[in-house]
């Protein structure tokens, strides 16, 4: 199989390639964007883009299954437009593409409460690009919503404490909708549902995940 995979740089990204190269099912695995990767293996190929320009790559967009593995903060990204910029439009172009050239599978990272009809602006965007991609009919669509990203070296302070914070309120038997989800699970999990899944759309919520 031929595996195509935007957001690889992140952390459920490269948990992702990592699987993907080990698994004989896979003999190509290609990765979008925006810098270099340090990894090399015979079977990766890594594809330098820009992200603001999809159509310019569209055409090496050709394979067995898609990945959507793309993400950012409120923090890092800035303001709220940037962040559906790469959230949502990115992940919505890369989507577009794959089903005009025919990928007949596509799987995307979503989030826990994902919703088009919420107040908050993430899960509202998050659903939205759910909806989005379930109107392009793809034969077989897997919809991952994962909580909170346990993440391998995480720097980031704010996602430590809240982890913390949320594993703290699971022991005492409160917020288990929102279990700490490690990357390398989630990862494992998407690469296992498209080895069996059948035609149609496909949503894991995070029990069925782990």
């Amino acid at each position: 199989m031929k595996a195509l995979i935007i957001g690889a740089t992140g952390a459920t990204g490269k948990d992702l390639v990592t699987q993907l190269l080990a698994d004989d099912t896979y003999s190509e695995v290609h990765c979008f964007v925006r810098k270099p990767l340090a990894l090399t293996h015979p079977k990766l190929h890594a594809h330098v883009v820009n992200f603001e320009t999809p159509e310019a790559w569209a055409d090496l967009l050709h394979g067995d299954v898609a990945f959507s593995c793309l993400g950012t903060t409120l923090a890092v990204a800035g303001t709220k437009e940037a962040q559906w910029r790469v959230d949502y439009d990115y992940q919505y172009a890369f989507a577009q593409q794959c089903k005009a050239n025919g990928v007949p599978t596509f799987v995307l990272v979503s989030a826990a409460g994902a919703t088009a009809q919420s107040k908050l602006f993430y899960n509202r965007m998050k659903g939205q690009l759910e909806d989005a991609v379930k109107a392009l009919d793809f034969s077989c669509l897997l919809i991952f919503q994962p909580s909170v990203l346990v993440r391998k070296g995480s720097d980031r302070k704010g996602e430590q404490f809240g982890l913390k914070m949320i594993v703290l309120l699971n022991k005492i038997g409160l917020f288990k909708h929102y279990r700490p989800m490690p990357t390398a699970v989630l990862a494992q999990r998407m690469r296992k549902e498209v080895a069996t899944a059948n035609k149609g759309i496909h949503t894991f919520t995070l029990d069925k995940i782990f």
